[in-house]
């Protein structure tokens, strides 16, 4: 007894849509697969999900670019437009720029130097020199520049040594000054004071010569 004709609709039923959308995704990358080793096919495949999930499979022996690429060539329609394609050529060189300056580099370092003619050698021997003579010359200046700022340090220290050294002294001074005064002010206050007490109360001095030459 053969199996029924399966109707192809919408299922509607969440979660055996997603049980059928996954066994039927993964049995159309098998095939993707096996008629790639088979037939040395070129297969670039794309499936977006209902939830806008992405499965793809490509051959090894190409990329999706490439495969984009030659499906616009073969049928005639633009995928890029203009302005895609200028951005495209654009990555494309400043991709080989990249190599290229890695390249260089490596030559630089002393590396993959095997290939180089006499004349490249002597280039890249005089680039070598020239960029040697610069960093020499850009550390001196450096160099300079910290003596000078070191120097400039220095003179302003000790003008600040200076005026710290000037404001102490005046201080110093200051509350000599100060203190002088007080004691003026405290023995004029006594001699105020024993002026005023009757004659009877003060105190009379134990040498009367010495009272009066005081």
């Amino acid at each position: 007894m053969g199996r029924g004709k399966i109707e192809i609709k919408r299922i509607e039923n969440t979660n055996n849509r997603q049980v059928t959308y996954s066994k039927r995704r993964n049995g159309i990358i098998k095939k993707a697969k096996e008629i790639t080793v088979l037939c040395e096919a070129k297969v670039s495949l794309i499936i977006f999900a209902s939830s806008g999930k992405m499965h793809e499979y490509c051959s090894p022996s190409t990329t999706i670019s490439d495969m984009l690429d030659g499906y616009q060539k073969a049928s005639g329609r633009r995928l890029w437009d203009a302005k895609h394609e200028n951005l495209s050529n654009e990555i494309d060189r400043i991709k080989k720029e990249n190599d290229s300056m890695q390249v260089k580099l490596r030559h630089l370092k002393g590396e993959d130097i095997n290939q180089l003619t006499h004349k490249e050698l002597i280039i890249m021997e005089e680039a070598l020199q020239n960029g040697l003579s610069s960093i020499s010359a850009k550390q001196s200046e450096i160099l300079r520049m910290v003596r000078k700022n070191d120097q400039i340090l220095e003179e302003e220290n000790k003008q600040l040594q200076y005026a710290l050294h000037q404001k102490e002294m005046g201080a110093i001074g200051g509350s000599g000054n100060m203190r002088g005064i007080h004691e003026e002010v405290y023995h004029q206050r006594e001699r105020d004071y024993e002026y005023q007490m009757p004659f009877g109360l003060r105190v009379q001095p134990m040498q009367p010569n010495l009272h009066e030459r005081m």
